[in-house]
């Protein structure tokens, strides 16, 4: 069966299943529609928590960052497998003690006011809409290569599939669809990884793989890796770093607070019983979420070696950067090549007219590299690949099966469709729930909250198509950009809430109003939204990265830094929280029970 047919064939399936669950588990109360009633198995739990955490940026980014940043791109699987960890250990179990249904109730509650409520749902919403566009690029990235249809065309399927059963089913709706979308994207992750390590290693364990030797040969995938990559003038795989050691860490800081912050993940924790499921779930999550993260770095070593050994072929056999065969013939390349080009994310440009592809870092800032390039007729490097395509283009680089490049296909569209459905529950919950219930209408019927949900669910899956199909100037790093935000307004508020019984509403406001604002503020100055010539961004900080070398990506834990001090030098001036207030923090506290806490109890 040709490849096409097989793709269509796979994809239509996971496609027919997740419907096919929707009409299973269409939301009948708004209980249903929010926390999937409350009753869901830890077990199955933690696998949709796994689905709708590891996004496209985990399944579809995340290895080809890693395998163009080498040892640097750590820091993805620092952060937000260690903010996760902290999300388990210090958050979940809290909140679903607490029996909220959103992070912006639990503040607006908590904290003793609607205004603090309302202004949680203005950070939800500027985070969560941020993460969306990564995730409706994603699936328009995976549908334009794997079903021969435009990137605009994919996302409007894309938005078609979520409707379908997300605003009929929703959290429960979302839940079992995830939990069925689990499974496919991390066999869609682990197959081809297995296949690969045994191709290159002969391991079948990609994990270990990556530390044994090539095969025929008594060197290892990544000594040989960093020769080659170094040959072609990228340097050290093994050792480099993005940035200062500053940055690195304040980046891992913030993807790591950011991950325990986000709503649609926190919102996991309220569809189980009681509080000790809430702990279960958390735990399994982190066991289905290892499946892939420990497979990650295997995948981007395998992939940069694999990419290098079609393009540069001399250069792994030989050594030979610089020889008349040390690149692949333009008219030679393979299938996998030709049908990546046709999606515009890999170009070819024969700068020195030879007919040949010449793949290396012409910004090296070797000298004597740089000379035998020049001596050699290289005139800048001529491919540009997106590294979004590393892992779907991973198997057709490999040869492997059609049937297993089908099912990288349904997986990476499946880590898209499930976090996009996560943040459109948050973004859909905040609204109808936490602005028309809590403040615009409180006395509406349960009937019309839920149609309010479901008109919310409908109208967020328009907003994030269009700003899919039209991602603002600033989208770059988008998803780093959502963690920011969250690390830098929820994250503080919501352990402030818990864990300092004396913090009062005007602190927690004033906190997260100015984590928000001196993080957006430094991330859009750095794209020169607020460049004024004579006035602008370079006198006010010193240039691009001009506070300590900070990237724009790395500055949620500053502005989380921000939030804190800002939070407590206003608490010291402003009158402390009521005493059944503090009382309620005391019983959240309290590591027993699982029923609404407040301050009568």
């Amino acid at each position: 069966m040709e490849l096409q047919t097989t793709i269509y064939l796979v994809v239509g399936f996971t496609f027919a299943i997740y419907i096919g669950i929707a009409i299973w588990a269409r939301a009948s109360t708004t209980s249903e529609f929010y926390v999937a009633g409350g009753g869901v198995n830890p077990v199955m739990n933690g696998m949709a928590t796994a689905a709708d955490w590891m996004s496209a940026a985990s399944f579809i980014s995340m290895a080809g960052l890693i395998a163009y940043m080498g040892y640097g791109g750590s820091l993805f699987l620092m952060g937000w497998t260690g903010g996760y960890v902290l999300l388990a250990c210090l958050l979940a179990p809290y909140l679903r003690k607490f029996g909220k249904f959103t992070v912006p109730q639990f503040i607006g509650d908590r904290f003793y006011s609607k205004s603090a409520s309302t202004l949680a749902v203005v950070c939800l919403l500027v985070a969560s809409l941020t993460y969306i566009i990564g995730q409706m690029t994603g699936v328009g990235v995976a549908f334009s290569r794997f079903l021969g249809v435009t990137n605009e065309s994919g996302i409007y399927i894309g938005m078609a599939i979520v409707f379908a059963y997300a605003v009929f089913g929703g959290m429960k709706g979302i839940t079992y669809t995830q939990v069925a979308q689990y499974i496919v994207l991390i066999l869609a992750y682990i197959v081809p990884a297995v296949f690969i390590s045994l191709n290159l290693t002969g391991n079948p364990l990609p994990q270990l793989g990556l530390g044994s030797n090539m095969v025929g040969t008594d060197k290892s995938l990544l000594v040989t890796l960093n020769s080659v990559i170094n040959e072609l003038g990228f340097g050290e795989y093994t050792t480099s770093i993005p940035g200062s050691k500053l940055n690195m860490f304040l980046y891992t800081l913030s993807l790591m607070i950011g991950t325990a912050g986000l709503p649609h993940v926190i919102m996991r924790f309220f569809t189980v019983k009681t509080v000790a499921d809430a702990r279960s779930s958390a735990g399994w999550a982190l066991v289905f979420i290892a499946l892939l993260y420990t497979t990650a770095p295997a995948v981007a070593a395998m992939a940069r070696m694999n990419i290098h050994t079609t393009i540069n072929p001399a250069v792994v056999s030989t050594g030979d950067v610089f020889g008349k065969d040390a690149a692949l013939v333009y008219d030679d390349r393979p299938d996998w090549f030709k049908r990546w080009e046709v999606t515009g994310l890999l170009k070819f440009q024969d700068k020195n007219g030879d007919g040949r592809i010449q793949y290396y870092n012409d910004a090296s800032k070797d000298p004597a590299f740089k000379k035998k390039a020049e001596d050699a007729g290289w005139k800048g490097n001529e491919l540009t690949i997106n590294r979004d395509i590393i892992v779907l283009a991973n198997p057709e680089i490999a040869l492997l099966p059609n049937w297993v490049i089908a099912l990288v296909a349904a997986g990476g569209l499946a880590a898209a469709l499930s976090t996009a459905a996560g943040l459109l529950m948050a973004i859909s919950a905040a609204i109808s729930h936490d602005l028309v219930k809590n403040v615009f209408a409180p006395n509406i019927s349960e009937k019309g909250e839920l149609l309010t949900g479901k008109i919310a669910m409908a109208a967020s899956i328009g907003v994030a198509g269009y700003l899919g199909l039209n991602p603002p100037g600033f989208a770059a790093g988008t998803v780093a950009l959502a963690f920011g935000i969250a690390a830098s307004t929820l994250f503080p508020a919501i352990m402030m809430g818990i864990f300092s019984k004396k913090m009062n509403k005007e602190g927690a406001m004033a906190g997260m109003l100015a984590g928000l604002i001196v993080t957006l503020f430094y991330v859009f100055a750095h794209k020169g939204l607020f460049f004024i010539k004579g006035t602008g961004y370079l006198e006010l900080v010193g240039g691009a990265n001009g506070f300590f070398g900070i990237t724009p990506e790395a500055f949620g834990a500053v502005g989380a830094g921000v939030n804190f001090l800002v939070a407590f030098m206003v608490d010291k001036v402003t009158k402390e929280p009521p005493e059944h207030i503090q009382q309620m923090v005391e019983n959240v506290r309290v590591p027993r029970g699982s029923g609404v806490v407040t301050g009568s109890h």
